[in-house]
């Protein structure tokens, strides 16, 4: 592995720990606590950078199965992000989160890891 690549595996595994912060928060309360925002917005901010490093590291084209996975899974994860920074405007702090909003950040939660656990896979190939 190269530099670029060492470093987008680095900013993945602090995305991975930040979206798990802000996804089990947000599932145990059910409510959209300023750590919360934090945590989820640190996520999205890392993965990006991480993708982005690894694009740049990769001897492959971007546009791979495991690529697709990800960058699926990093939309999805935005759109996750989106939803819960409008419901956070929109309702303050401590803003409950509707069913479909949980079920969706659980669901965008799990698409994100499987990618990341595929990449881990892929990488020690």
């Amino acid at each position: 592995m190269n530099n670029l690549s060492i470093t987008g595996a680095l900013l993945v595994t602090l995305a991975l720990i930040s979206y798990s912060t802000a996804i089990l928060s947000e599932q145990l309360k059910k409510k959209i606590l300023p750590r919360v925002m934090v945590f989820i917005t640190l996520g999205v901010a890392l993965d990006i950078s991480a993708t982005i490093f690894m694009i740049l590291g990769s001897r492959n084209s971007p546009f791979t199965l495991h690529g697709s996975l990800g960058y699926l899974a990093l939309v999805v994860m935005i759109i996750e992000c989106t939803f819960l920074w409008r419901l956070f405007l929109k309702q303050g702090i401590r803003a409950e989160v509707p069913d479909r909003l949980h079920r969706y950040s659980l669901l965008a939660y799990a698409w994100w890891v499987i990618a990341y656990i595929t990449g881990s896979l892929i990488a020690l190939t």
